[in-house]
């Protein structure tokens, strides 16, 4: 783009929380090299970074600060140094399985680690021209569907006991993908409803101090980069590693389970693109790939790559997964200087050249 696009980036002051992760050190390379001080806070959690270092991946004219968003103090500390002008508000515990048993974990980060930096902001005077909060698909729930009389319905959570009986659909209905401007919120898990809390806190907030607020509802991101430890996300990255090692990538339900699955690079460009673009008051989009593919489909691409066995259908569940996950972007690419590039087969073979490549370093 040209440099006269860029304006409301280049030379501004530009504050990252959670920003060692996935998706921060991938907008490192984007952000740091424009921005007139780029500084990323982090805690260097062990379930994300095997050792407590600066990870490669963050560019190096990202200033890191180890810290934990959810003690005032990191604020306090951070604020009386550094007045940002743009906040990429990644920071947030994920996981819907784990959300489960460890829920206080997950509302201790993602809601009191939004009020920390709305509090702190506050408390040290400091206007900022634009937040932009890294917002889940996991806010929908299941989602809105269309039964075949061509009613909208919102079935809501799939119960225990259906999920027993191995019923994985709703019977008589089609699920219509997600997009912000019409489909409600209905949260299916603790780690779903504390973003959706997340999202609330932030716009209550940001509407009352005039703060312009944008929220990017994203899909299932998978890429170069992210963790290949972490068992409670990336489920691209899990199955690459079984079918590297030649074994059996297990399939809960029926194996058709859908999801959108969005290239990390996507998903970097969209964050920038909405950075470069006039903030409004409030802006909430969805960002994607716009196609959705079933976990047996993905699976097989992979197991394909390596060779591997087929993949097997275990019938196994998690409660509070959705049965489907998509997104409509049209309401996006008609606001957004961005559209997805990538496509599952060309991202996931791009995945496992970079996991070829970490093992070796590694060994």
């Amino acid at each position: 783009m040209m440099d006269a696009e860029l304006s409301l980036v280049d030379g501004k002051n530009v504050l990252v929380t959670g920003g060692a992760g996935f998706i921060g050190c991938a907008i490192s390379k984007r952000l740091a090299p424009r921005a007139g001080r780029c500084v990323v806070v982090d805690n260097l959690h062990p379930q994300i970074h095997a050792q407590a270092v600066r990870p490669a991946a963050l560019d190096a004219r990202a200033e890191l600060v180890v810290a934990d968003v959810t003690e005032a103090a990191t604020w306090d500390a951070l604020l009386s140094d550094f007045k940002p002008q743009i906040i990429v508000h990644l920071a947030a515990e994920t996981g819907t399985g784990q959300s489960l048993t460890e829920a206080s974990r997950h509302a201790l980060v993602n809601v009191v680690g939004t009020t920390r930096l709305t509090d702190a902001l506050t408390k040290h005077g400091v206007v900022v021209e634009h937040i932009l909060l890294t917002g889940s698909r996991a806010v929908y729930g299941e989602g809105a569907w269309q039964s075949d009389d061509g009613q909208i319905v919102y079935p809501g959570q799939r119960g225990r006991t259906q999920l027993e009986a191995a019923q994985w659909d709703f019977p008589g209905m089609t699920m219509l993908p997600s997009r912000a401007d019409r489909t409600e919120p209905r949260p299916t898990s603790v780690y779903g409803a504390t973003k959706l809390a997340q999202e609330q806190v932030l716009r209550a907030w940001a509407l009352a101090t005039k703060i312009p607020l944008s929220i990017l509802r994203l899909q299932n991101v998978y890429g170069p980069g992210q963790s290949l430890t972490n068992s409670y996300t990336g489920i691209v990255a899990l199955f690459s590693r079984l079918a590297r090692e030649k074994k059996v990538i297990p399939l809960y339900e029926d194996g058709r389970v859908t999801r959108d699955f969005v290239s990390i690079d996507d998903v970097a460009d969209a964050i920038v693109a909405m950075l470069e673009r006039q903030p409004q008051p409030l802006s909430i989009l969805d960002i994607g790939s716009g196609a959705a593919a079933s976990i047996l489909d993905m699976a097989r691409i992979v197991a394909a790559h390596y060779g591997a066995p087929e993949p097997t259908v275990t019938g196994a569940f998690r409660d509070g997964d959705v049965r489907h996950a998509a997104c409509d972007l049209s309401v996006t690419l008609e606001q957004l200087d961005w559209k997805p590039q990538w496509s599952l087969e060309r991202g996931v073979a791009e995945l496992q050249n970079w996991i070829a490549q970490e093992l070796d370093r590694k060994n």
